[in-house]
């Protein structure tokens, strides 16, 4: 193994451990501010004992987010030096900012946990929308250095070196704020579903009970409200790559070939050696219309570049393919949900759906960690 692939590998797995806490540390404190909010406004007990369990959740989930997160800070200095050296002055200003935002969580995290009989009933629920509002912004700005990456801007290259930065520029990319909230609203859709799952599966243990009914109730009015918001977000999220990152798109996609009115894929197993994506489902014209919303639109193939320059295209597909049909199946999910809470029939009184609720509840980690991969 060179030292490139074993540094990516390296950053790769401690992204992979970091963002699982980091997803629940972004989520659990909407859900803990939502059941205090509830036990204000009904007095009932069940609301304000889940509000505490998940308080705890989130305190024990913050302190391991940050310290796996203090690891990837060195790992960016200690694998990556010339591109920091170079780099740095560009995409600075998003850490100290990210930095403002986990202190601010951390401080109102501490009031929230022990101020329960020290601070105004208002000022204790005000602290929990900070720490929800503060875990939001972490997010943002770390995504924001992920979208520079990807679509470099805010500088000019002369003579080899950065030049005229302009860090404010560099922050808002064009792929920054799309992706930002992609993540997002997968972090609430991962946690949501994970935590309404392992409610459901202690609820079919002891039987029905108010404090896992409450829990599934916010649990999953969180993961599936962000699910279905999620494919407004992937289709800014994929307009975007197909403009400014077409060859990504080709990887994505398994588009070997460029052309018109090009097909959209559903699984499939891209041949790099032959340039053909076998045993996918096609939809006619459907990549043309998900990446440029017209129906003949032009999709540039791997052939426009040499294929030595080109990914792992088995994997890219397949990873995202992996994303793709998790999120959908929790959207399906999160519809006969709602359709079940429109019918006003307790969910929890269906076994059947609990059940299911069970099985496909950690497919938001799943499509997330895939959906990083690429």
């Amino acid at each position: 193994m060179d030292n490139l692939l074993a540094a990516r590998s390296q950053m790769g797995m401690s992204l992979a451990f970091h963002i699982i806490f980091a997803t629940i540390g972004v989520s659990l404190p909407l859900m803990m501010t939502i059941a205090e909010w509830r036990w204000r406004s009904t007095d009932d007990p069940a609301y304000l004992l889940l509000a505490n369990r998940w308080a705890k959740g989130t305190t024990i989930l913050f302190a391991v987010g940050a310290v796996s997160g203090t690891v990837l800070s060195f790992e960016l200095g200690l694998l990556w030096p010339w591109f920091m050296q170079y780099a740095g002055a560009v995409i600075g200003m998003p850490f100290p900012l990210e930095g403002f935002a986990f202190f601010t969580e951390a401080i109102f995290l501490g009031i929230y946990l022990y101020g329960w009989n020290l601070v105004p009933g208002w000022f204790h629920l005000l602290s929990g929308f900070i720490v929800t509002i503060s875990g939001v912004l972490s997010t943002v700005f770390v995504t924001l250095v992920n979208g520079w990456m990807n679509t470099p801007t805010g500088f000019d290259m002369v003579a080899g070196k950065f030049a005229n930065i302009h860090p404010f520029v560099a922050m808002l990319n064009p792929a920054g704020i799309p992706e930002a909230v992609h993540m997002v609203l997968a972090a609430y859709t991962a946690a949501g579903f994970a935590t309404a799952g392992i409610h459901g599966w202690l609820l079919l243990r002891r039987g029905r009970n108010r404090f896992d009914e409450v829990a599934i109730g916010i649990a999953l009015l969180v993961g599936g409200v962000a699910v279905l918001v999620q494919g407004v977000s992937g289709d800014a999220v994929a307009r975007m790559v197909a403009a400014r990152q077409p060859m990504k798109l080709a990887s994505l996609e398994g588009q070997f070939h460029t052309e018109t009115g090009a097909s959209l894929r559903i699984g499939g197993i891209p041949f790099p050696d032959e340039r053909e994506t076998k045993y996918a489902i096609e939809i006619p014209h459907g990549l043309s219309l998900l990446g440029f919303h017209k129906y003949n639109a032009l999709i540039k193939g791997l052939d426009q570049e040499s294929q030595s320059d080109w990914p792992n295209v088995r994997i890219v597909h397949i990873c995202f393919q992996i994303m793709v049909g998790c999120g959908s199946l929790l959207s399906l999910f999160a519809l006969a949900g709602g359709w079940l809470a429109w019918r006003k029939r307790p969910l929890t009184k269906h076994t059947r759906f609990i059940k299911a609720l069970v099985l496909v509840s950690p497919l938001g980690f799943v499509a997330l960690e895939a959906g990083w991969i690429p």
